[in-house]
């Protein structure tokens, strides 16, 4: 099957009646017609039907190397420059079309995928059937246009201990046994985002596990279907309230769901697994397959569609209510013009700086990226400060869109009008803006931005201490060095 339509998503979701529970209750029936899904299944159809667009599909496609058909560029294994700037400009295709509010679109698992599968050798280090495995099923999530969600982080319960350490040792979810069939999979893993509502779920481990031989047991790789028996998605409550789009433009099309995802003795097919019980090989496949470079090139690509969002919005809103001769704002508005373009360098100096991998992979340069990934978590909040800050009161006198249509209508065209429009299109706007900075849906983002990739106190140790500095220290050494010499001879 080449890339698949919005059609073929949601009819494949709704007929793998995964166990999805919210709000006390099991999801009977479609799972695309149930309020807190339907506007963001929509919204993620819509995204797979860009890509049978005449006019995109050169680059939102390619010919499979297999089949010959035309599947989505976000599976392509990159061999050349050219190839990782036609894969970033289908993932912003996606991206501008949600203004990069829907963090786990599937083009972000996708490449991921791809970097697993193109470096499924690694994955043999145990069992050359393992990379058997992970070569097949990349090949599958291509030829399918498989959806993803993934788990990757054990519940926190006590951060103080290893998951072993903890009352139940099946609180995190582990190994219970191997059996002809497949291995079990016990516990619970957090946060499946678009849990129940993709094809399949993507279960690695993201932080580095202890080298111990005790957490071996919490040490394994696999995928599996999002239906298969045992498995259960248990939702947080809903951001889409029902509203219209002019009441709540974001939270009623990009409402992504996060979930606690429970393995009930899950079974685990033996040609579904790609690590197992093995420590050392789980805490090097993000790192040795690249995975991480791609995934954060897919991120860094969306957060600066992202970032133009925010930008065009702040923009409008100082041109709607005529506030764009004031200094602040203009200050406030550069920040976010900064942001942009640094963002948008850090993606060229990595594309520009690629090499081939020992995987045979194009892949960005990490550094820029690096960098990205850990700059944005700290200027997005800004963003949606230096919103507030713009808005005022202007974010609190936002009427809804039964207001407009009811007998007070005359009241808000008169006290609501702008300076450069009527009151409906200043208040649609200035939902838009409240939606991005105040409400439910606009804090989650926040949040979810400020732990994208983690902690980011660990994640700046991390960088500390894997970043090459020691040039520079000799450089400094050499410059001391030579002022003493000149010292002496002069």
């Amino acid at each position: 099957m080449p890339a698949k339509t919005g059609k073929q998503y949601i009819e494949r979701v709704d007929n793998a009646q995964a166990n999805i529970w919210i709000d006390g209750k099991r999801v009977e029936g479609k799972i695309s017609e149930h309020p807190a899904f339907k506007g963001v299944m929509k919204t993620q159809a819509e995204l797979y039907d860009l890509q049978h667009d005449p006019a995109k599909k050169d680059y939102m496609t390619y010919v499979s190397p297999t089949t010959g058909e035309r599947v989505g560029t976000s599976f392509i294994q990159p061999r050349t420059k050219e190839d990782l700037v036609t894969r970033r400009k289908m993932m912003q295709e996606w991206a501008k079309y949600n203004g990069g509010m829907m963090g786990r679109s599937p083009d972000y698992i996708n490449v991921g995928m791809m970097a697993y599968g193109s470096a499924s050798e690694m994955f043999g280090k145990q069992d050359s059937i393992y990379a058997e495995n992970m070569a097949n099923y990349y090949e599958y999530c291509r030829e399918n246009d498989l959806s993803l969600t993934h788990t990757l982080i054990q519940p926190q319960v006590n951060r103080g201990v290893n998951s072993a350490q903890l009352p139940d040792p099946f609180i995190a979810a582990r190994i219970k046994e191997k059996t002809s069939e497949g291995v079990v999979i016990k516990g619970a893993r957090l946060l499946a985002t678009q849990g129940g509502i993709t094809d399949e779920i993507m279960v690695f481990p993201s932080t580095l596990l202890k080298q111990s031989a005790e957490e071996n047991p919490y040490a394994f790789a696999f995928s599996i279907p999002n239906n298969t028996p045992g498995l259960k998605f248990i939702c947080r409550e809903s951001f889409d309230y029902g509203k219209s789009h002019f009441d709540h433009p974001l939270g009623s099309r990009f409402e992504e769901m996060d979930t606690i995802v429970v393995f009930d003795d899950v079974v685990v097919p033996w040609n579904r697994v790609f690590a197992l019980g093995d420590v050392n090989v789980c805490n090097q496949a993000y790192n040795e397959s690249n995975a991480v470079v791609h995934m954060t090139h897919q991120v860094v690509s969306k957060n600066i569609a992202k970032t133009e969002f925010v930008l065009g919005i702040l923009q409008l809103m100082a041109e709607t209510i005529n506030i764009g001769q004031y200094q602040h704002i203009q200050e406030k508005i550069s920040e976010v013009i900064i942001a942009l373009e640094t963002m948008k360098a850090y993606v060229v100096a990595a594309e520009a700086n690629a090499k081939v991998d020992r995987w045979g992979t194009m892949t960005p340069e990490f550094a820029p990226l690096n960098a990205a990934r850990h700059y944005f978590p700290k200027i997005y909040p800004r963003f949606t400060e230096i919103m507030q800050l713009m808005g005022a009161s202007g974010l609190m006198a936002i009427p809804s869109e039964s207001d407009f249509n009811s007998d007070i209508r005359p009241d808000l065209d008169k006290y609501l009008q702008s300076a450069t429009g009527d009151a409906y299109n200043r208040v649609k706007l200035y939902r838009l803006a409240w939606d991005v900075c105040i409400s439910s849906f606009g804090s989650r983002q926040t949040l979810y931005e400020r732990f994208f990739f983690g902690d980011p106190i660990r994640m700046a140790s991390t960088l500390y201490n894997g970043y090459d500095k020691q040039e520079y220290v000799d450089r400094v050494k050499e410059f001391l060095n030579r002022s003493e010499e000149f010292a002496k001879n002069s």
